[in-house]
């Protein structure tokens, strides 16, 4: 089963004799990937000597990983189906495919550091957290992780690897001032390392930005970084440098990066806290639950769908992704 966003299966329909009516099923699949036309096989691989047609249907499925917590933000992790209420696009699904809780799936991590001069006064120690952070969550030849630093422009100061020493390296590598292009870097990293398939083995892709969120440079917006983000079923984690103790426009953009993803963002005012963020964020990641559905009246229009999952228990609550973009047919 294939675990981004939505998966196809094949079909495979032998013909007893010529001329027999072919069926096949009707469906969707992701922005960009094509239906292969009928087409005939060796017939050299059929003992019976007929043709063997080959039709690759498209099934909807769409997978979404959230965070069950108490009110004191402690996870909840003995939950079952019947425990919560989804909606997409404000219907209930036309039937749920599966319901777990998934904490080894494999982690493909993006670390976004902020390097402009703004964050200059706890530099520092944000790289020796990060790096400590790596050290700690990644397991050798099967998560995998990779650095980048953004100022004006982003740059990839360690590509995707198990090796925490290199990521170490990367990050220690990373070299502080210039502007802000926060959005650029999100929009980039979701785009170019974390959108492309996996294949049939599920990965849990996720985000984590160090950054005062003041962005100053960027291109793109944070609508369409979001955007981005949501098409690559990314989790955005944010850990601020804002040390004012006041609420600043950065750090509510902070926020809206991850409350539309499904993620978190901390706002640690003393440079210790920093370390306890990242240790949120290594327990989080590996205390999630998987809910896989077809959605009802579902159309490959291209257009944003929304996602509501709520608990039937008035002492819990959920975090996830706000929705997801259908494809186009």
């Amino acid at each position: 089963m294939k675990y981004i966003g939505r998966h196809f299966c094949l079909i495979t329909v032998l013909l007893a004799a010529a001329g027999l009516p072919l069926w096949g099923q009707q469906g969707y699949a992701p922005a960009g990937v094509a239906v292969a036309p009928l087409s005939p096989t060796d017939p050299d691989n059929d003992p019976s000597g007929d043709p063997i047609l080959t039709i690759k249907s498209r099934v909807d499925e769409v997978n979404v990983l959230f965070i069950a917590t108490d009110h004191h933000g402690k996870f909840v992790r003995n939950l079952n189906q019947s425990d919560f209420a989804i909606l997409d696009d404000h219907k209930p699904p036309q039937s749920i495919v599966d319901f777990r809780r998934e904490t080894d799936l494999p982690l493909e991590l993006g670390l976004l550091v902020d390097t402009s001069g703004s964050v200059h006064s706890r530099f520092d120690f944000e790289q020796a957290a990060a790096a400590s952070f790596l050290e700690q969550t990644l397991r050798l030849n099967f998560d995998r992780a990779f650095v980048m630093g953004f100022a004006s422009h982003s740059t990839v100061t360690q590509d995707f690897t198990d090796n925490v020493k290199l990521l170490e390296i990367g990050v220690q590598s990373l070299q502080d001032g210039g502007g802000t292009a926060l959005y650029d870097a999100i929009y980039r990293a979701c785009r170019d390392k974390l959108s492309k398939g996996q294949g049939d083995h599920p990965v849990r892709h996720a985000i984590v930005v160090i950054s005062d969120g003041e962005d100053n440079q960027s291109e793109f917006s944070r609508l369409q970084a979001i955007e981005m983000a949501q098409r690559s079923d990314v989790i955005i984690y944010a850990i601020s440098t804002d040390d004012s103790g006041l609420v600043l426009r950065g750090d509510k953009a902070l926020q809206q990066l991850a409350d539309a993803t499904g993620g978190r963002a901390f706002f640690p005012y003393k440079t210790k806290d920093i370390t306890h963020s990242f240790k949120a964020i290594e327990d989080e990641l590996r205390s999630q639950y998987i809910v896989s559905y077809r959605p009802a009246d579902f159309d490959a229009d291209g257009r944003y769908r929304s996602i509501e999952i709520t608990t039937l228990r008035k002492d819990l609550e959920v975090r996830a992704r706000k929705g997801y973009y259908a494809p186009r047919q």
